[in-house]
């Protein structure tokens, strides 16, 4: 009977053992998140459980050695020597919640805003204020408004980007 188990990989090898399932046939999930980093020839995806994805396998069929012994694989999560299952419903609930994050975030992500134009400060300390909005800080979710506080002196001031909306 097939089953969802938990596959611990090496630090750092969550894709690569997920291509060595992929590639023996082996039905398989690896959630991971999207991110902007700083540096753009960093990697654009984390993984949403760093050292763990998850195989849907018969046991019996295809063995713990087979899943065990390939490049990236440090075993099978198992409780008293017996392999660790999980259900087919948070398989599906773990899903859809990562279908959401990335939505979010490629909404979060992207560049609706322009130098220059006026916005409204709709949360956090400066609620109620109006800003002008500078630029989207690298590699996070975070905005720098101009503030005008004194005339002729704006201040700059960080913020997440869902604090902002624009007037």
């Amino acid at each position: 009977m097939e089953k969802w188990y938990v596959a611990h990989s090496k630090p750092r090898s969550e894709e690569i053992l997920w291509k060595q399932y992929c590639l023996r046939n082996i039905e398989s999930y690896y959630p991971f998140i999207n991110v902007k980093p700083v540096n753009p020839r960093s990697r654009k995806t984390q993984p949403y459980f760093p050292g763990y994805l998850f195989v849907h396998v018969d046991l019996g069929v295809v063995g713990m050695s087979a899943l065990e012994y390939m490049p990236g694989a440090a075993g099978l999560v198992s409780f008293a020597d017996e392999p660790a299952s999980v259900s087919d419903g948070l398989i599906a609930t773990l899903r859809q919640k990562l279908d959401g994050l990335a939505a979010a975030s490629a909404r979060a992500f992207a560049p609706l805003l322009r130098k220059g134009d006026t916005l409204a400060i709709q949360n956090g300390v400066f609620k109620g204020y109006e800003a002008i909005f500078d630029i989207y800080l690298a590699g996070t979710d975070r905005v720098r408004v101009f503030l005008s506080f004194l005339e002729n002196h704006p201040v700059p001031v960080e913020m997440p980007a869902c604090y902002v909306q624009r007037i």
